[in-house]
């Protein structure tokens, strides 16, 4: 563990208190966040259906969701394995278009981003739903609900706007839950953020089919990924869903162009296995570059799986130094604050750009898209022009 100075550690202190004021005047409830952004009046709404971008009718009236690879075939009446999507005569709806279950301004480093505008805030916005039932979900009180268990409220693109105006904040951030699941909500507000000049990311276990990511990505300012594991029998048994799709995603992303990083979640006896991570970061490597950002975090006992420890430090620096060792050159370890693993470095020269301490940004050494000591390039997305349009 890196040893902080006590300048270093005013520093945080003072960044954390900023954090903590924000979040002590974001509350969970979207109608009370709302209402203290000065957004307007916040309200539950019924009736306001909006037809899906990405299905195809079949006989009978059943449909063909065409959004993810789970391809649901949804009869009349019926909703898909997300379950905030429904048949009704024949036409695919949405039941969370422009509603939000959880509302919350985040700094972008809880995302995590970590080469995206760093020490600023995101405005944080989800809704009920998930192609994926992880067992060790942190939010699975909304990802595994349908949209009539939890209060939605109305938020409209314009409202949302509205707050990121009011509250100088860049980004909106899809997230929480799984966006692939309100791929049409996020669409079109994505859309008008973008064209008033705010960027938007989504935060996404990375299962959507190649023609909905290509569309959304021309509204998209960055995309993160979770790479659950490297095994599809881990994808399978804990979280019900596939490995290959996912990484078919991260490819398509390297193809578009659009800033990206990766998060992998390491929990022990599950997906830990030095060799496993191996062949991760080498595929990593190969395929998508050595300048991806790859964020090994911390584990914490939460939902069905409860039964084993939080991750072992050593090992999600065994998982880092894997990275370095395959030539990655941006690993972090994540959810520990204070470990140098949270720090990006010059991958020529080797000094600190960019110094954090939690979510906390203590010091920061790029400077124009480079290194300040060596002028080194260093990707990603470091000012609000790069957002622009």
């Amino acid at each position: 563990m890196e040893k902080f100075s006590r300048r270093d550690f005013i520093k945080w202190a003072v960044a954390s208190t900023g954090v903590c004021s924000c979040s002590f005047l974001d509350w969970p409830n979207p109608v009370s966040a709302l209402r203290l952004w000065g957004a307007g009046e916040a309200r539950a709404e019924e009736g306001h259906l909006k037809e899906e971008m990405f299905y195809r009718k079949l006989d009978s009236l059943r449909i063909e969701c065409e959004t993810c690879p789970r391809r649901c075939q949804v009869a009349e009446g019926k909703r898909g394995y997300c379950g905030n999507k429904e048949n009704q005569g024949g036409k695919y709806y949405s039941l969370v278009y422009n509603k939000v279950c959880a509302a919350h301004t985040d700094p972008i480093e809880k995302k995590p981003f970590y080469h995206y505008l760093p020490g600023t805030r995101a405005l944080s916005l989800a809704a009920a739903g998930c192609n994926f039932a992880c067992r060790f979900c942190q939010n699975w009180e909304i990802s595994q609900a349908r949209p009539e268990e939890i209060p939605h409220y109305s938020l409209t693109p314009d409202r949302a706007i509205e707050v990121c105006h009011n509250r100088s904040i860049p980004t909106i951030a899809y997230t929480y839950s799984e966006p692939t699941v309100f791929y049409t909500s996020m669409y079109d507000m994505a859309k008008t953020a973008r064209a008033a000049g705010i960027g938007s990311v989504m935060i996404s276990n990375g299962f959507m089919n190649e023609i909905p990511l290509r569309e959304l990505c021309k509204q998209l300012t960055a995309v993160r990924i979770d790479l659950k594991s490297f095994s599809d029998t881990f994808y399978r048994n804990i979280c019900s869903g596939e490995l290959a799709p996912v990484l078919a995603t991260l490819q398509r992303l390297k193809e578009i162009g659009i800033w990206f990083e990766i998060i992998v979640l390491i929990i022990p006896t599950l997906n830990d296995n030095p060799e496993e991570l191996q062949r991760m970061c080498a595929w990593v490597k190969a395929n998508l570059g050595s300048d991806v950002p790859i964020h090994f975090t911390r584990f914490h006992p939460m939902y069905q799986i409860q039964n084993l420890p939080p991750t072992p430090v050593k090992t999600l620096e065994m998982a880092r130094e894997t990275a370095v060792t395959a030539g990655l050159h941006f690993p972090y370890i994540g959810n520990v604050p204070g470990h140098e693993g949270e720090n990006t470095y010059c991958p020529s020269c080797k000094k600190v750009l960019i110094r954090r301490m939690g979510f906390a940004i203590l010091e920061n050494c790029i400077e124009k898209g480079s290194c300040k000591f060596c002028h080194h390039p260093v990707p990603g997305i470091w000012s609000k022009e790069q957002i622009s349009l």
